[in-house]
């Protein structure tokens, strides 16, 4: 086989305790408006958020959802070419964002959550970043 069957990921979704504050960070705090809203009768349910590249996230309120460490998926990464304004964006949106630090694999990167608790790692990739070198390099951790 040539081509991968599989394009890409095409949505992640997530779960909101709060859909309004939700939305309102991703819109505010992120710059993320939503792309369309899911409606049940009367009732808004959920939306849906494009993150460019055919790359989106999809909300829908679950007011019962909590996060845990030992969930299977973790978080949610998030690419930007700004890292430093995007933590001065975030931090004058009274939102806590961790200090950015080059992690093991060459890529800045800083940590935040949404309203909901959902984990967001927010990467910023370099000319040395592994995701774009040669394949089957070893990545090694120290945490």
């Amino acid at each position: 086989m040539s081509q991968p069957l599989v394009r890409q990921v095409a949505h992640t979704c997530i779960f909101a305790r709060d859909l309004d504050a939700v939305e309102t960070f991703y819109r505010e705090v992120l710059g993320v408006p939503p792309k369309f809203i899911f409606m049940r009768g009367d009732d808004k349910i959920g939306f849906y958020l494009d993150f460019g590249g055919r790359t989106f996230i999809e909300v829908f309120k679950k007011g019962e959802s909590r996060f845990a460490e030992t969930d299977q998926i973790n978080h949610i990464c998030l690419e930007t070419e700004d890292l430093d304004g995007l933590i001065t964006h975030v931090r004058d949106q009274g939102v806590d964002i961790t200090d950015k630090k080059l992690g093991v694999d060459g890529t800045w990167q800083a940590w935040m959550a949404d309203p909901s608790g959902v984990k967001l790692e927010i990467f910023q990739y370099t000319d040395n970043s592994m995701q774009f070198g040669p394949d089957g390099k070893v990545c090694q951790v120290n945490w």
